[in-house]
This record gives C-alpha cells, structure tokens and sequence, in this order.
C-alpha cells in the first residue's frame, strides 16, 4: 500500500509535502510561518497587505501578467491572510501544476512592490475593512478576540484598521517580508493527481535556488497568559437583532487535551443538526435561528466559542440555555451510546472533509509548517476512537468553567 504522504526537506530549507489524490485538479499552496501575531507594534494589518501587494509585480511579470497566468488555462490563484500564517494557493488542472508552482516561487521570492501598486492597494484594504464593518457576525468575533487577548499580538484583527493601513510603508513591506518570508519558515503543499516524483523535481527546479543561505527565523511567538477572569461588554449597534458571541481560552495545536476540546466543541454546537444546542435551542424553542459551538486552535493556544443570532426578547433566555449546556457538558458524562455517536459524527465529518483535495493540502501544510511532522489519517481517527467519556467531562470540567468564560454583546441602538 502506497504511503499516505510523502515529505522531503530541499537543502535552503523549503519543507515539501505531498499527497497524491485521484481526480483532474490539484491543488498547490506556499504556507508562510507568518501572520498577524508576527507584527510589531503599529504595524497592525501589515501581514495581510503584504498578501494583497505581492501579487503587484515581480522581476519577471506585471500584475496583469501574474493574474493571467493561471487564468488563461482556468485555473485560480489566491491568497489569505490568518493570526498566524499566510497561504499563497493556486487550484488548476493536473497538467498545469508545474505552471503554478513557477508562479508561486515567482511571486514569494521576487516581488518588487511598486510604490503605485501599494498606495492602489491600500484603498482596496481600506474597502475590506469597511465591508467588515457592515458585517456584525465579523466584527464581534474580531471585538470578542480583543477582549481575549488584550494586548497580546493574537488580539489584533487581521486586516489592521483604517489608520494602521494608511501609514504602512514599502520599508514596512520589505522588512517584514525578507524576516519571514525565508524558505526555512515555509512549507510547499501539493494534492492531486500528480506524482510525487514530479512535484519534487518541480520543487527542486523552481524553489531550490531561492533564499539560498538564509539563516532560520528566530522564534519570537510569546503565548497569551489565560483570562483569571470573565468580560461581559454590551454594545449599542444599528443591527436587528442581538449577535452574542460567549467564550475563552482553551488548549490549542500544541496540547494533549486538543482533539477532546474539540469533540466537546462539536458535540455542543457542530455543524450537523443534531448538535445540543441546536437541538435545544432553536429546534425545540424556536429562539435562535443560527447558533454554533467552535474550537480555533492555534499554535500555543485554543479558543473556544458560542455564537448566535436571536431577536432582543429572547436573548437573556437564550444566553441562559446556552450556559445551561455548558454546564451539562461539564458535569453529565456522556453514556456509552452517546459517546459512540459523538465519534461517528466526527470521523464522518472528517471523511468528508478528505473528499476535497483543498481541505487535504490544508490540514497537511499547517501541521507539517507548525510540528514539522504530519500525522496519518488512520492515527488521527484512531486517536478520536480512544477518546474516553472520562477524558470530555475532565476536559469540559477544566476548560469552560463560567469564571473563565467572558461574552460580547451587539445589541440593537
């Protein structure tokens, strides 16, 4: 039986990790060990431009050139921006993958970043942010993040603010792009029906040139020190109902207790119908239309969160069965019948996530970019049946007490 993945290390440093997936389109992205929490002050939305001007120019192209190179044969190239690391990704038909990869290497490793472009940029960021601002369900997660963190890196919305972009420099630019954008702090991924002795001679021939000689990032990521305490903020809005996010921290990427947190996550609000809180909430009250549970895990820290949407004259009550559930979670332990059905929902969910050769690469990348090493499907899934109903109610029990459990509150002006 073939191996589920291979990986290879090219001698500048560069991280290679494939997968071979059957079907006519691959999927291609550079991940990029950098984000939003790797900002100094007053560089607030820096990481996320610079993913915006790179495509602005190379020493080789224009940027009608960099857009149409992957257009002209139906493929899509794109980029975002996370707390933590920056995805240059490009989707294309088999045939056309090493044409992706070139472009790939071309924009990391050789932008120019025309002044011209950066100032046009600019007023596209600016338009972003605006759009989030007429965005309620955005916005608070990003207000809830703030109160979080407080001062910690991790607590700055993503996009920066309106101030922080219009003072952002080509010097800001260029700097932060030669710290971090070294192959040594990046990963190349690759899905698909391609094998895995092209993807490495294309690696080889495109990447192996660049950043020859970098010395390795230093590690300046510091944890955020855990909430002792709640945050209750209200806020007047011109909204029409109440959005109400509740959460804190909880275990992230690098804690043994990070699969249960997220089993209890999804057995509270996950995406299928029969979650508790949709089940109790708006299928049985008919209060809340969208409620979900979530479990974002980042490198050294985990956040956990309830968000939903209700009319202003349920929303005290709404909150109240919400804490109610909570609270279940942390003191019922879940019968044998209940815990089986938990794993079945999510190895399914899993499964199906697989199907698609994107979900694949990204959840392949991140681990091999954050722990250098990745993971089987088969350990994963085994690792969730060996979940105890023990383990959720100690992992509930200490994670998601009220004390440590802090809310934001947009309610209607």
């Amino acid at each position: 039986m073939p191996p589920e993945f291979h990986t290879h290390n090219l001698p500048n440093g560069l991280r290679v990790i494939h997968a071979h997936k059957a079907g006519q389109v691959t999927h291609c992205a550079l991940v990029v060990n950098a984000g939003t929490r790797d900002e100094r002050q007053g560089e607030e939305g820096l990481a996320h431009f610079i993913e915006h001007v790179l495509f602005k120019g190379t020493t080789k192209r224009k940027a009608f050139h960099i857009l149409n190179r992957m257009e002209s044969v139906g493929g899509e190239i794109n980029a975002y921006t996370t707390k933590e690391d920056t995805w240059l990704t490009s989707s294309q038909r088999n045939k056309d993958t090493e044409r992706a990869l070139e472009l790939l290497a071309d924009v990391a490793f050789r932008s120019v970043f025309p002044d011209g472009e950066l100032d046009k940029e600019r007023d596209v960021v600016l338009d972003e942010i605006a759009g989030v601002d007429d965005t309620p369900g955005d916005v608070i997660f990003e207000m809830f993040d703030r109160h979080l963190f407080g001062d910690h890196p991790l607590g700055r919305p993503i996009l920066g603010t309106p101030e922080s972009v219009k003072s952002l420099t080509r010097g800001q630019v260029c700097q932060f792009v030669g710290a971090w954008y070294r192959p040594t702090n990046m990963v190349l991924g690759v899905v698909g029906d391609v094998s895995w002795s092209e993807t490495l001679a294309w690696a080889e021939k495109h990447f192996a040139d660049v950043g020859c000689g970098d010395m390795p990032v230093a590690a300046v990521r510091v944890a955020p020190t855990r909430n002792s305490g709640g945050f209750f903020v209200e806020e007047r809005r011109k909204v029409q109902q109440v959005h109400h996010v509740m959460g804190g921290m909880v275990p992230g990427g690098d804690h043994k207790d990070k699969l249960a947190m997220t089993m209890v996550a999804n057995v509270l609000g996950g995406p299928a119908m029969n979650c508790r809180l949709n089940l109790n909430i708006r299928e049985k009250h008919g209060m809340a239309y969208h409620i979900e549970a979530n479990h974002m895990m980042h490198q050294d820290v985990g956040v956990f969160s309830v968000y939903f949407g209700t009319d202003v004259r349920f929303h005290k009550r709404v909150e109240d069965l919400v804490r109610r559930e909570v609270d279940k979670m942390r003191h019922t332990k879940l019968g044998v019948r209940q815990l089986h059905e938990a794993k079945q929902q999510l190895l399914g969910q899993i499964a199906l996530s697989h199907e698609h050769g994107g979900h694949v690469l990204s959840g392949l990348a991140k681990t091999f970019l954050v722990h250098g090493r990745v993971e089987t499907l088969d350990a994963v899934l085994q690792a969730i049946e060996n979940i105890t109903a023990e383990e959720l109610i100690e992992v509930a029990h200490t994670w998601l007490a009220p004390q440590s459990m802090g809310s934001v509150t947009f309610l209607p002006d």
